[in-house]
């Protein structure tokens, strides 16, 4: 697995992964979680998704055909890529000596995660 580069934009995209990394997100709902345009979301979804972080699905046709618009595709986070996002994060929030999230733990903060 790879790791990429944490530009302050991937950062926002995992910040809201990590939300709730159980949950299936579509691509424009990330935008608005994000706060970033879809010109930026896209290829930062398709980046996490090259080195194996997000796994990504489209919708049934069904569905989108019933409520007359168009097909969604969904990207969730794995297991895997939500701990190395876990642990890119909580090191690129100690390079800004900001204050840590909540969703990163204490034991991750001080570098003791896993490798």
């Amino acid at each position: 697995m790879g790791t990429p580069r944490m530009t302050l934009q991937t950062q926002l995209v995992l910040r809201a992964l990590l939300e709730d990394p159980a949950r299936q997100r579509y691509g424009l709902e990330l935008c608005e979680l994000a706060g970033l345009p879809s010109g930026t979301i896209y290829p930062i979804l398709a980046r996490l998704e090259q080195v194996g972080w997000l796994e990504s699905s489209w919708e049934d046709p069904a569905v989108h055909e019933a409520e007359g618009r168009p097909r969604r595709r969904f990207y969730g986070i794995t297991q895997d890529g939500a701990e190395a996002a876990r642990e890119a994060l909580a090191r690129a929030y100690r390079s800004r000596k900001q204050p840590l999230p909540g969703w990163v733990s204490a034991h991750q903060a001080t570098g003791g995660g896993a490798s």
